[in-house]
């Protein structure tokens, strides 16, 4: 079979799957099956995948978005969490040459499979786990260049915003320490099965060659602990916020007043004011 020849099974040819093998959404899962097959296919275009990209999808379901990212030509890693969805989603998708493979995208043992090899992402993240999973990714598999995720309005903001926006926040910061991130279409709810009660967005994240700031200025640890307690109270100024963890003289060497506030602050100045805290090393002895 031809996956050039296949379309996305629709609303209708997603219910009677259901139906036929007695299954039902799973809540704790977070499942909604996209039910549309010109929606899955547009988000396959804005992948922007074809012959001889590696495609690694996460919480692949019952195959709609795969089939359709398989029809590009692109060679095509479903991941599947939940084991009675595995016999559909391989009998499905297996014929149009995609590889499944049973793992949790949140534990690394599946992860050797990316190497040597650079990877786009391409998925319809649950709502529970979008944020961590990015995260994660972005910190642990730099063999994943390119990501495209579908996720709720308001977290596909939270990832996309710049400082002083109001969706601007620690998630923020710390998606643009690795990446940079853009929403690139809206998703309604009426394309899924069950329908959910938020609305979807396509966020398009490119990972840094470099991170935002050097490592040798500061780490993404000291500067997510800032950034933590800083958000912690993101309506006080800095120096109230960072009250026990920068002085007036940390906050004059980075060049930051204390006036400002959390919000205010790009992930380099975030940097800067980490690489301020750091203990002056001693003069070197003659």
């Amino acid at each position: 079979m031809s996956a050039l020849s296949v379309r996305p099974p629709g609303r209708a040819g997603i219910v009677a799957l259901l139906a036929h093998h007695g299954l039902t959404p799973s809540r704790a899962l977070g499942q909604n099956f996209l039910a549309d097959p010109n929606v899955a296919e547009r988000i396959a275009r804005l992948a922007r995948v074809g012959p001889g990209d590696d495609v690694l999808e996460v919480g692949a379901g019952l195959g709609s978005l795969t089939t359709a990212l398989s029809a590009t030509g692109a060679h095509v890693v479903a991941l599947e969490l939940d084991r009675h969805l595995l016999p559909v989603l391989e009998e499905l998708v297996a014929p149009l040459g995609v590889e499944v493979v049973h793992a949790d995208a949140m534990s690394p043992d599946w992860r050797p499979m990316l190497a040597g090899r650079s990877w786009v992402l391409v998925a319809n993240l649950p709502y529970n786990v979008a944020t961590p999973l990015l995260l994660d990714l972005l910190a642990g598999a730099p063999e994943i260049a390119r990501f495209l995720v579908m996720v709720q309005r308001e977290v596909g903001e939270r990832l996309a915003a710049g400082p002083g926006s109001p969706a601007y926040g620690a998630v923020s910061v710390r998606l643009a320490y690795f990446a940079v991130a853009r929403v690139v279409a809206s998703v309604p709810a009426s394309v899924f099965v069950p329908r959910p009660k938020v609305e979807s967005v396509l966020v398009e994240i490119g990972r840094r060659s470099e991170p935002a700031v050097a490592e040798e200025l500061a780490s993404f640890a000291e500067i997510d602990a800032l950034v933590s307690a800083g958000f912690a109270t993101r309506r006080k100024m800095l120096r109230r916020s960072l009250s026990t963890m920068v002085s007036e003289a940390v906050f004059a060497a980075a060049g930051i007043a204390p006036t400002r506030r959390p919000e205010e602050l790009s992930v380099e100045e975030w940097g800067r004011l980490a690489h301020a805290r750091r203990p002056a090393r001693p003069a070197a002895t003659p």
